[in-house]
């Protein structure tokens, strides 16, 4: 089996590394943080994909990760039922699962404060080149460096994140904070309102440390709110210090100005039970919704996966699940064909290009159904979660 150096050692990178090494490859992770990562604890679906590791190769339950919910419900701006089906999901932050995951692999090799600024393909190999001079060269280098992807920029230079025309506000606040009768509204389900151009999520994550328990847990929300291109959204994306951040604004990071306006719009807006989870983040943050769409993943021995390849809205909720998807499905084809790289990488290729595609269309439709369209109807089964389709 092939020596693999995987770049990025977020969700999708560590999957990745977790089950090539499970095959027998010779894997270290690579990342350029000096510390590890941490990501504003934000909330996350659980897909089957996202938690498939544990449930195969550990001893730990996916329902020792997450926060489960049995409903699914639209409430109306008055905080009226227009519609609800029991339907379940499970739900986690993004911290739990990457620290999870993280304590699964060998820390001698997942190396961090190791940016690799550049790398050779000599065709049977590629040379990386560290910031700190070291070169070192693998069979296989696998890209799983996000949204900005220096290795997609350096191989697919034409290929660039497209700004959607809205972004998504999300935060988190303790249930413990909450009153007693919205922590009893939303404590078992995932809870909608669709707005004119918009809607809004509220779900439980687990707390801080973990906690599954009803009342430990944090409520999380994502609104998404349309903000066009150009100067209002240069913006709305500069900080309190002046710098434009094309991606993301951090906590206590957005000007109060654009917070006041978020939680007055909230107060006259909203479902009172929805409102008094946006209103009571203390600092919510900004996230752009970006698609991004390669027209390869593999070039020569250097692939990309998760959002290095297929940046995707949210809405199916599968981000996370398409990257760890890339990981299992690169070690199946590695598997099936007794390592051969070309073979192997071909199909994989050919697979998870489909899947992407697929992915992204889905997620563009019911983003526009919700932001452009007004066609975003509370109930409709495509609106349910899933990699491969609603609820698969």
């Amino acid at each position: 089996m092939p020596t693999v150096a995987v770049v990025g050692g977020s969700l999708g990178g560590l999957t990745a590394a977790l089950v090539l090494a499970d095959i027998g490859c010779d894997v270290t992770v690579h990342e350029r943080s000096p510390s590890t990562l941490e990501a504003r604890g934000a909330g996350i679906c659980v897909l089957n994909e996202t938690v498939r590791w544990f449930a195969e190769k550990t001893g730990t339950s996916p329902d020792e990760l997450c926060s489960s919910t049995g409903f699914i419900r639209f409430l109306d701006p008055r905080g009226g039922l227009v519609h609800e089906r029991a339907h379940s999901y499970r739900f986690s932050s993004w911290n739990t699962i990457y620290r999870a995951l993280l304590s699964e692999f060998p820390p001698e090799r997942y190396l961090l404060d190791h940016e690799v600024t550049g790398f050779t393909d000599h065709g049977d190999g590629v040379e990386l080149r560290l910031r700190s001079g070291e070169r070192r060269r693998v069979d296989l280098l696998v890209s799983a460096d996000g949204i900005n992807s220096a290795a997609r920029q350096t191989l697919l230079p034409d290929v660039a994140p497209r700004y959607s025309g809205y972004v998504a506000w999300r935060g988190t606040l303790p249930e413990a904070e909450l009153t007693a009768r919205t922590f009893e509204a939303l404590s078992d389900a995932i809870t909608y309102q669709v707005l004119p151009d918009s809607h809004v999520l509220v779900y439980p994550i687990p707390g801080p440390e973990g906690s599954l328990e009803p009342g430990k847990r944090l409520m999380n929300f994502v609104w998404y709110r349309n903000v066009a291109a150009g100067t209002d959204f240069e913006d709305l994306m500069t900080d309190r210090e002046g710098r434009f951040r094309q991606v993301s604004l951090p906590p206590g990071a957005s000007r109060p100005g654009f917070v006041d306006r978020l939680r007055a719009d909230a107060t006259e807006r909203l479902a009172p039970v929805i409102a008094e989870v946006v209103t009571g983040v203390a600092e919510p943050f900004v996230q752009a919704v970006f698609d991004i769409e390669v027209p390869r993943m593999v070039l020569g021995r250097v692939c990309l996966i998760g959002d290095a390849a297929f940046a995707v809205r949210p809405h199916a909720a599968a981000g996370t699940a398409k990257a760890a998807a890339d990981g299992w499905e690169l070690a199946r084809q590695l598997v099936a064909h007794d390592g051969a790289m070309e073979p192997a990488l071909a199909e994989w290729e050919r697979r998870q290009l489909g899947l992407g595609r697929e992915l992204l269309e889905r997620n563009r439709e019911i983003g526009d159904a919700s932001q452009r369209h007004g066609t975003f109807t509370p109930g409709d089964p495509a609106l349910i979660f899933g990699l491969r389709g609603p609820g698969c």
